[in-house]
């Protein structure tokens, strides 16, 4: 068969559900971009996709426009008609069908049926001349154009006898004249592929519905139209061909398993199966006809969606109606007339069969598609392929991609979207430090501006304090007051002084230092009470990091005291460090009163302090969540502070990276 495109997908309807692919049985689907592609040159017309598209997104390319052009050229045209429209037109009675296309402008009108009564009694001549061979009827034009593609050894089993179409073609040239133009009317798309590789002997293809879009272009309907008869020569039993085995009632050819003579397989689900079967030589009938569809009946050409015995129905029906008047000697006539009309054909072999991968490339390419043992290949079906290998192999091949593999495709989704969410979480983490680090460098503006603008006059109420401390003497009634002056001015300049390591920019000092020395220096720097138990846990086998050692024990410190603070009544004090080779850890835990829920949020915010007046100012942990971050770091606290709910206390776990750069 000649590479002639028949179907086209349209891309906005085509909602990639596969189905195409799972009922294309020569596999002339390509999945490309998510995208459903016809393949021209693998496409064999049997119309599959078409029916099975929900979507409406496979569409037979249209020849009505040809036809139109042909009806009004002035060239007698001729309709011929297929032995299934009776199961098309169940509207119109088939005499007002006639005459409906001899109202559309077709000059003769006449059924394939003849033809088909010819190629029968071909077949009958075949089997009886060539005793002991097996062959594989022609009579659909998509069985032949899989044979040529894909079983390509098969080619000489093909019977080398022309379709009825065709037969029926060249008797009306021979009757009426070779300047006919002859459309042909039915159920098949591939008559179109096949039309054109005879050169012209039928000019065009119509599908039943592409012929009700021109009945309705030429304002034809049955109303408008009168009864009519086909045009001679009248057949007999050929109108069976539109029904599966009607090829084998027709030629007188048993399908029984006794004479072995003949076989008939129809359907996509198995037809390519007894191609492969007879090759393998399991079928051993002398004629196997194989149709592509469930009969002609059953056709992608028919816009009738009655199901099939009802179909069959009106076919045998109108059969057994026209033979009730049927002139028996005529048609006895008419075929000794054309008995000697030139029927044979040949073929080529056109293969397209695709290349497999080794068994290496499939256990990579199963791999990559999840499915790296046998338990992995669920075979669901639902990339339109039977099994995951053969899935595999296709796209080796380029017909298909990883994608389709819907186990796959829920886990790649899935894994996405445990990237997003831990995404997320990272971006809600540095957003919140973003936030942070903005309060504390508006603060720290207004901090700066603060402490030098009251440290010079701090400074100056304190030195004579002092002064008057020491003219007066202790036995002074102002000694006193002097004292707690002295005192005060003394807290402001603290304050003070904690203003501006708050608010001063300073950049952190990287250099080697050891943890568990940081650890017991800022244990040194804020003594325990005598009521707090310590406890100091280190682990790992390296102690080495690169830190800004004395930003890292204000940290500690800070910690320390607050943890110191939070336990009035007595308590533990666990200082743990540890690491791995990408970072270091502290952990700073008390079993104190614990962090309220409603503080928990507030805790970083500077100023922000629960402790009593003169007691804090509440910048400690305001400075250790900003040193922490300058080393790119990250400080999480965990507190109960209801009894009822387990042990109190609060426990802040930093961590920092051992070897990382600070800009």
């Amino acid at each position: 068969m000649p590479i002639v495109p028949l179907i086209r997908t349209l891309r906005e309807r085509c909602r990639v559900c596969y189905t195409c692919v799972r009922e294309c049985p020569a596999k002339a689907i390509r999945i490309s971009g998510g995208q459903a592609q016809v393949i021209y040159e693998r496409c064999i017309g049997c119309g599959n996709c078409v029916r099975v598209c929900s979507q409406g997104a496979k569409t037979i390319l249209s020849d009505v426009a040809r036809v139109e052009q042909l009806l009004g050229s002035g060239h007698r045209v001729a309709a011929l008609v297929a032995p299934s429209f009776p199961a098309e037109f169940t509207d119109v009675a088939p005499a007002r069908v006639i005459g409906m296309l001899r109202s559309a402008g077709f000059e003769l009108v006449a059924e394939v049926a003849f033809g088909a009564d010819l190629v029968a009694d071909r077949y009958r001549q075949l089997l009886e001349t060539s005793r002991g061979r097996r062959h594989i009827a022609t009579t659909c034009p998509a069985v032949v154009g899989y044979v040529e593609r894909y079983a390509p050894t098969l080619v000489p089993y093909l019977a080398p006898i022309v379709s009825p179409m065709i037969a029926m073609a060249r008797v009306l040239r021979q009757k009426y004249g070779e300047d006919l133009q002859i459309v042909f009317l039915g159920p098949c798309i591939a008559k179109r592929a096949e039309a054109t590789a005879f050169g012209g002997e039928v000019a065009s293809v119509l599908t039943f519905p592409e012929l009700r879009t021109l009945l309705q272009n030429r304002g034809v309907t049955g109303d408008s139209a009168t009864d009519s008869e086909f045009d001679p020569p009248h057949a007999r039993l050929g109108g069976l061909f539109a029904v599966s085995g009607g090829l084998l009632e027709t030629a007188g050819v048993q399908d029984d398993l006794i004479t072995g003579r003949g076989a008939v397989v129809d359907g996509r689900s198995v037809f390519v199966d007894a191609i492969h079967e007879f090759e393998a030589g399991a079928i051993d009938a002398r004629l196997l006809e194989i149709l592509a569809c469930s009969g002609c009946i059953m056709g992608p050409g028919l816009s009738n969606r009655a199901p099939l015995f009802s179909r069959k129905s009106r076919v045998s029906g109108y059969v057994r109606e026209r033979l009730k008047r049927f002139d028996i000697t005529k048609w006895f006539e008419d075929m000794d007339a054309f008995a000697d009309l030139n029927l044979a054909r040949s073929y080529e072999e056109n293969d397209h069969r695709l290349a497999s991968p080794s068994p290496d490339e499939l256990t990579d390419l199963l791999a990559k598609m999840g499915k790296r043992a046998p338990s992995d290949e669920l075979n669901c079906g639902a990339c339109g392929y039977d099994t995951c290998v053969e899935h595999a192999i296709a796209i080796h091949q380029g017909l298909a991609e990883s994608e389709m593999c819907l186990p796959y495709t829920i886990d790649q989704l899935r894994r996405a979207v445990g990237e997003l969410h831990e995404s997320n979480q990272q971006l809600a983490t540095t957003q919140e430090a973003l936030l942070q680090a903005e309060k504390l460098a508006s603060l720290g503006q207004l901090a700066a501006g603060i402490a030098h603008e009251v440290n010079n006059p701090l400074g100056i109420v304190l030195m004579y304090a002092h002064l008057l401390q020491e003219e007066c003497g202790p036995d002074s009634p102002m000694a006193e007051d002097l004292t707690l002056i002295a005192e005060q001015a003394d807290r402001c300049k603290n304050i003070v002084a904690g203003l501006l390591n708050f608010a001063r920019q300073r950049q952190v000092l990287l250099q080697p230092v050891d943890v568990r020395d940081l650890v017991q220096r800022s244990l040194r720097a804020v003594p325990a009470p005598q009521n707090v138990a310590l406890q100091v846990e280190t682990s790992g086998d390296d102690p080495a990091a690169e830190l800004d050692r004395d930003q890292l024990i204000q940290v500690l410190t800070n910690l320390i005291h607050n943890a110191y603070d939070a336990m009035p009544q007595g308590g533990t004090l666990t200082l743990k460090t540890a690491g791995d080779m990408q970072s270091v850890w502290f952990v700073v835990q008390d079993s104190g009163v614990g962090i309220p829920p409603a503080n928990m949020p507030r805790i970083f915010t500077p100023f922000f302090t629960t402790k009593p007046m003169s007691r804090g100012t509440g910048l400690g942990l305001a400075v250790t969540y900003g040193i922490v971050k300058m080393h790119r770091g990250d400080l999480q606290v965990e507190s109960n502070a209801d009894p009822a709910k387990g042990p109190t206390g609060t426990t802040f776990r930093i961590t920092l990276p051992r070897h990382g750069k600070v800009d």
